[in-house]
């Protein structure tokens, strides 16, 4: 069992099963928690851009330097409640992956996991849940970014590699035994 306090940071492309990921360790190790960085970026979208000193929103909130700044206290605020943090969030920017371990790092260990597949299940598993929303097809933001993240993820920089083809359970099984052997014993 983990012993101590860690954050897991569960990088992968959107649609790779980070989010289900995330909950199952919640469910799996006591005292954790989810950090979710998109909840920051809905916010922030929402807002105009002006009241954020842009001229435009971007397409992509990452790109916000005040989303980047906003989600640093926002995990240390979910680490006050619990030892270990779940990070899920798909990050291929190298500038702002090291900015945002490297604020982590100051507040306790992270663990940095990258969930990878193939491109093409990646984008069938967009599809599903499209059309579990009543979308049809992906949009061009979907389809950019899935490409742009299996690339981006086949650096080790952006996690330990987590094979994510598999079942739910077994990608959670795959990162228990990698936090077990990661976790500083009692």
């Amino acid at each position: 069992m983990l012993a101590g306090t860690m954050f897991v940071l569960l990088n992968g492309s959107f649609g790779i099963g980070k989010t289900t990921t995330a909950r199952r360790l919640v469910e799996a190790l006591p005292d954790t928690a989810i950090s979710d960085p998109e909840h920051v970026g809905f916010v922030l979208r929402r807002l105009p851009a002006f009241l954020l000193g842009l001229s435009r929103q971007p397409d992509d909130y990452q790109d916000m330097a005040l989303w980047r700044r906003l989600i640093v206290p926002q995990a240390r605020w979910v680490h006050g409640r619990a030892k270990t943090v779940v990070i899920p969030m798909a990050f291929t920017n190298r500038s702002y992956f090291a900015d945002f371990v490297g604020a982590l790092e100051g507040t306790g260990p992270v663990t940095k996991l990258c969930l990878v597949a193939p491109l093409d299940v990646i984008r069938s598993r967009l599809l599903e849940r499209g059309t579990a929303e009543g979308r049809a097809g992906l949009t061009r933001f979907e389809l950019r970014r899935s490409e742009e993240c299996v690339a981006a993820h086949a650096d080790p920089f952006f996690g330990q590699p987590i094979d994510a083809t598999a079942s739910p359970e077994a990608v959670s099984a795959d990162i228990l035994a990698v936090l077990s052997r990661k976790s500083p014993k009692k």
